[in-house]
């Protein structure tokens, strides 16, 4: 659940594992019973610490040794069931507390995705966390098959598979075709396929804990992460610390069509965003008024369903269908600060012009995110989906996407289909362990906008629900999906550090406001 961009560049473009010898012992970290003998070294190895550049053209690794972060791998078995087996590697990053005399602990961090990579974050949630962010160890991981960890590429000639059905049956009919291609690239990964999943990767944040010598952790997620995190809280029962969920969805809401569920928050901050171009016709011209807006958008739709857009030029000149149209408009949705609504309002300028068959220059920035979303270039692909895929199993039979396409459309026209479609997932393997469920009580900062168009507010006061120890932080009047030092809430960034700071819950559930905009 993560929003349209271009990712970096993974380490290697090919799903590749290395034999690598069981690491050497340290005294350090605690090596849960429940998974036997064989896990020990794990647990106890000792890591590597040094500089994160890989190379000159490594401008991540760099800007991060300017930071002061340290870089390492950490040595994990690739099935937990076989610790003597095969082993990859999981990337980490740390950069450490300043306050030592202070220092509460280690924090680590996911940024969602499912698939994204968190190693590049420690400096910015630094920042964010004040004067608190310097007794703590920032270690930030890039989950199992991600970024700088042992990588899977499945070759797709698209890096988003969450398409949109499309006006047709002929148009749902070509998007099943290209979900089985897509299935069927994956496998020749099929000797990693099966251990990738959250649950692995829960795992490995533990041995994460044992290497880093902490008995108990502190945990920030967002969005997937926020799943993520519940699940290590089920499987490590007792082994954290202080747990922020930012951007939170209950384990229920967890599954291969992603977006069900999502139409009505998304379809208000469509909406909003209207009214704000509105008043904005003078530089977007997309209309004067919010049905204006909203009409726009229509026929750009419908221009799309009846032949592709052309926008951009030469190399990065891209044909827009109506597969991918609502793709667009759904990406525009998770930020209502203004600066990400112009960049929206101006990409669906362009896509205004598409319509009337006049010529498009695209941002550098627009053409890199389309060249991976709709191409599959400047980077690995499928791992997103291998990793729900390998948590959820999905419906095999395409008339049952298609009825539900049909019953989606008549409710929610522009983003039904979309939430209904049919995706890779329907083609998979069966996954090889159940869903995590929520079997144990867990204390933890849960965030929430009342009206994030990504994991729900709904969902959030679920997860809540089912989590009585728990707290629940909203933020009332925003259409924002993440929000800890990323939005510019004072009032939430003050009661995330008040609880990483002190930690202790506050006494009940607490509620800011974000102001008009």
């Amino acid at each position: 659940m993560s929003p349209l961009r271009a990712p970096a560049v993974g380490l290697a473009l090919a799903a590749c594992l290395a034999t690598l010898p069981v690491p050497a012992l340290a005294a350090t970290g605690d090596v849960p019973a429940k998974y036997g003998a064989g896990l020990g070294s794990y647990y106890q190895q000792r890591l590597g610490w040094g500089g994160c550049a890989k190379g000159p053209d490594d401008a991540t690794g760099r800007e991060l040794d300017r930071a002061g972060v340290q870089c390492a791998d950490v040595t994990v078995p690739l099935d937990y069931t076989d610790p003597r087996g095969r082993t990859i590697t999981v990337a980490v990053s740390r950069l450490r507390a300043t306050d030592t005399r202070h220092r509460i602990g280690s924090l680590l961090l996911n940024n969602g995705g499912p698939g994204g990579p968190a190693v590049q974050s420690p400096p910015d949630i630094r920042k964010a966390m004040k004067d608190v962010g310097a007794r703590y160890d920032i270690v930030g991981f890039d989950p199992r098959f991600v970024g700088r960890s042992t990588p899977l590429d499945c070759g797709w000639p698209v890096g988003m598979p969450w398409l949109s059905a499309g006006a047709t049956r002929a148009s749902f009919d070509r998007q099943v075709a290209l979900q089985k291609s897509l299935a069927d690239k994956c496998r020749a990964a099929a000797s990693v396929l099966p251990y990738v999943s959250t649950r692995n990767t829960a795992r490995d944040m533990d041995v994460i804990r044992g290497a880093l010598g902490e008995r108990r952790i502190s945990y920030l997620g967002y969005s997937y992460g926020t799943y993520l995190g519940t699940v290590y809280t089920q499987l490590f029962p007792g082994r954290t610390d202080r747990v922020v969920l930012d951007g939170a969805f209950a384990p229920g809401d967890y599954r291969p069509r992603l977006l069900r569920g999502t139409e009505r928050e998304n379809e208000k901050a469509l909406s909003d965003w209207a009214a704000w171009a509105a008043r904005r016709h003078d530089t977007y011209g997309l209309g004067g008024t919010r049905p204006e807006v909203l009409a726009t958008l229509d026929r750009v739709t419908e221009a799309a369903a009846r032949a592709p857009l052309t926008i951009g030029t030469g190399a990065d000149a891209f044909a827009i269908d109506d597969s991918r149209v609502p793709l667009l408009l759904y990406t525009g949705t998770a930020d209502d600060t203004d600066r990400a609504r112009a960049s929206f309002a101006e990409q669906m300028a362009l896509l205004v012009k598409a319509a009337k068959g006049e010529q498009t220059v695209l941002s550098p920035e627009f053409a890199a995110s389309l060249r991976y979303a709709l191409r599959g270039e400047g980077g690995p692909t499928g791992v997103q989906s291998a990793i729900i895929c390998g948590d959820v199993s999905a419906s095999r039979d395409p008339e049952l996407y298609w009825r539900d396409i049909e019953r989606g459309r008549a409710a929610h026209p522009l983003f039904g289909p979309l939430a209904d479609n049919i995706n890779p997932c329907a083609f998979w393997d069966r996954p090889r362990e159940e869903p995590t469920g929520i079997r144990h009580d867990a204390a933890a900062l849960i965030v929430s906008a009342t009206g994030d168009p990504r994991t729900t507010y709904k969902s959030s006061v679920e997860l809540h629900r089912q989590l009585p120890s728990s707290r629940l932080l909203t933020l009332k009047g925003a259409n924002r999906h993440a929000l800890f030092g990323r939005y510019g809430n004072t009032c939430v960034d003050d009661q995330v550090n008040e609880y990483l700071a002190g930690g202790r819950l506050p006494e009940g559930d607490r509620t800011c406001v974000q102001r008009s905009r």
